[in-house]
């Protein structure tokens, strides 16, 4: 990650070693982009601390993908490391009864036991 100019680089690294980096910039118009697109509303003057913010998230997942995790089994809990745990699994039975037909009696039209409702697209 670097500073200059107004702009904050990163690097984007591949998912596979060597990990070759590739640095971009975060400007204003990059970072209203990237809010619209992600529905998000971000105000004019928190776009310069955002991008340093991003490059230190990116930063942190660089870190992530320099470690070398090959041989490593996934966990299925935390608590496996200490030793053998069976996980904790709920019995696979109905608890809730069939309320059906009270939902649909509620409905202004039904038919086979679905609702029915306006077309809205022609």
């Amino acid at each position: 990650m670097k500073s200059g100019g107004g702009k904050t680089f990163f690097f984007l690294f591949s998912s596979t070693p060597p990990y070759f980096c590739q640095a971009m910039s975060f400007d204003p118009a990059t970072l209203t982009r990237i809010a619209n697109l992600a529905r998000i509303d971000i105000p004019a003057a928190q776009l310069s601390g955002l991008g340093d913010n991003m490059a230190s998230i990116l930063s942190l997942i660089d870190q992530l993908q320099a470690v070398d995790t090959r041989g490593v089994m996934p966990l299925s809990h935390p608590l496996s490391v200490i030793g053998e745990m069976p996980l904790r699994l709920r019995a696979d039975v109905v608890t809730t009864p069939d309320l059906r037909e009270a939902c649909l009696a509620n409905a202004p039209q039904t038919e086979h036991g679905l609702f029915l409702v306006p077309k809205v697209i022609e």
